[in-house]
């Protein structure tokens, strides 16, 4: 079961003008549609591309500009001047524009036919200068926007077009998102703090928090068929521990964490939250920190942070909801603890119980441990390593006068060793460039301890979403230096605080 994926459509439109004529504007249409449908050909295009047509005047231009933004389905707009569309026809419907941008540079031959090129093949094929005036308007107006040249045949087009659209996927989520807080936030935690309103109003998430005794009513009020479904799901999908089976021992307490799945799943159903938080400190009548139900649920697509973490509950719905249909998963994650051997340094992932099983393909264990933490009955979770991989962990905090992304590129490994004392579900991996750059970066960034993992997303799709989203991004690689990074920090600690009062 996993949440249902809006109709969501990425516009094409074509520049052109009227001073072409009739028949040349029948084959600026003919070749606009044979590009828009060579990306929507394409497996990589996870969003339906609509070809619209040529566009010749302002009014036009503005109208469907309009008709973009108060459209739900339409998350964004892909625009080319196939010939030259004079760019002063645009300033009204670009000013106007609330939808993602992106600006293909492209052109409609991917050769030149030298020997047969006339002046009637020039004026048709003008890309080359009309997107320059494109260019300059854009730039001049300060739109946001993403460019990408190249002829839409070749991959590395194709899959810098298809990043940008799911980085639309992910700005459309979060205008839309709905996000339920059992509880409030860990006691005396700093960074897991944040202004709500201004994120409904940077990003349009809606965060609010509820009574955990409001989750226990739904989760008492289970039914018991429910959760003998879940139970035959569970025996099903993962290698149930011998306690856990029917006659074991603590198979009551596996329909226990099945209830409160179902309980959660309802809460979250009911009221259209696609994202939540949870509280080891806020536990109500919950008999178990769930562990089992918030990893099955961050399966299915939910957002989730633990200890009230609203922040990454929404930065991981967002990412969730770019990455659906990859192959690779994404997770709530925190850095652990490290492994120091000079040259083999690594980082070791969990965070108690909350760790999706998507960064698996491996059969997960379902067993029930001790905790030591929250002052609860022994809880029900997932056991498993996370693939080994590129990857990326990502981080959002609230620096006070605005938002912060940090990413760091990373490579899963498999553990060094066996951990037979160690049953959480975890991600080990080693940090770009290396451990000691990466967190010294880390740390000066001010990024937080709770972040989301991912092994589906990759670079270029949060520099999109980021851009989108008009949120500071900073990035730790195999080409940062603790130098350079914090010289970064402070440009864009100048340019944002300059970009608020414009």
């Amino acid at each position: 079961m996993t949440l249902a994926q809006p109709d969501r459509e990425i516009w094409f439109l074509t520049g052109s003008q009227a001073l072409y004529g009739d028949e040349t504007l029948a084959q600026v249409a003919d070749q606009s549609r044979a590009i828009c449908d060579t990306l929507a050909r394409q497996p990589r295009m996870t969003v339906r591309v609509v070809w619209k047509p040529v566009l010749t005047d302002a009014a036009a231009i503005r109208a469907i500009c309009l008709e973009a933004n108060a459209d739900d389905r339409c998350i964004g707009l892909i625009a080319w001047m196939h010939t030259f569309s004079p760019a002063k026809m645009w300033i009204a419907g670009l000013d106007a524009l609330s939808k993602p941008l992106l600006h293909l540079h492209t052109q409609a031959n991917r050769q030149l036919p030298w020997s047969t090129i006339d002046m009637d093949f020039m004026n048709l094929n003008q890309a080359a200068h009309g997107d320059r005036e494109f260019g300059f308007v854009q730039t001049r107006l300060g739109v946001p926007r993403k460019t990408v040249a190249g002829h839409v045949s070749t991959p590395e087009v194709v899959d810098r077009i298809a990043g940008w659209a799911r980085a639309a996927v992910g700005r459309s989520e979060l205008t839309t998102l709905k996000l339920a807080r059992f509880g409030d936030n860990m006691r005396d935690v700093a960074v897991t703090e944040g202004d709500k309103v201004e994120a409904q109003l940077r990003f349009g998430v809606s965060v609010n928090t509820y009574g955990v005794n409001d989750l226990v009513a739904a989760v008492d009020a289970a039914d018991e068929d429910t959760v003998t479904a879940l139970v035959k799901e569970y025996q099903d999908l993962y290698t149930l521990a011998p306690e856990l089976r029917p006659g074991g021992e603590r198979h009551a307490s596996l329909r226990y964490a099945a209830r409160v799945e179902a309980g959660l799943r309802t809460f979250l159903t009911e009221g259209g939250f696609r994202a939540f938080t949870t509280n080891f400190e806020d536990l109500g009548g919950l008999r178990q920190l769930p562990g089992l139900a918030v990893q099955r649920l961050m399966a299915d697509g939910y957002g989730f942070g633990g200890e009230g973490d609203w922040k990454t509950s929404t930065l991981l719905r967002a990412l969730k909801a770019m990455a659906h249909g990859l192959p690779g998963g994404t997770s709530f994650m925190e850095d652990y603890t490290y492994d120091l051997t000079p040259g083999r340094e690594l980082i070791l992932g969990a965070h108690m119980l909350e760790v999706c099983p998507s960064l698996t393909t491996a059969t997960p264990r379902c067993e029930i441990h001790p905790l030591g933490i929250g002052g609860r009955e022994d809880p029900v979770r997932l056991v498993f390593d996370a693939d080994p991989g590129p990857a990326v962990v990502v981080g959002l905090a609230d620096m006070g006068d605005r938002f912060r992304l940090v990413a760091n590129h990373i490579d899963v490994v498999a553990p060094p060793e066996p951990l037979p004392k160690l049953p959480v579900a975890r991600a080990v991996w080693r940090p770009r460039p290396d451990l000691r750059t990466s967190t010294e970066a880390w740390l000066t960034a001010g990024a937080p301890h709770h972040t989301v993992l991912t092994t589906a997303l990759g670079g270029e799709e949060l520099d999109d979403l980021a851009e989108m989203l008009r949120t500071e991004l900073a990035v730790i690689d195999e080409d940062t230096t603790v130098r350079t990074f914090t010289r970064e920090l402070r440009w864009n600690q100048a340019y944002h605080r300059l970009a608020q009062s414009l």
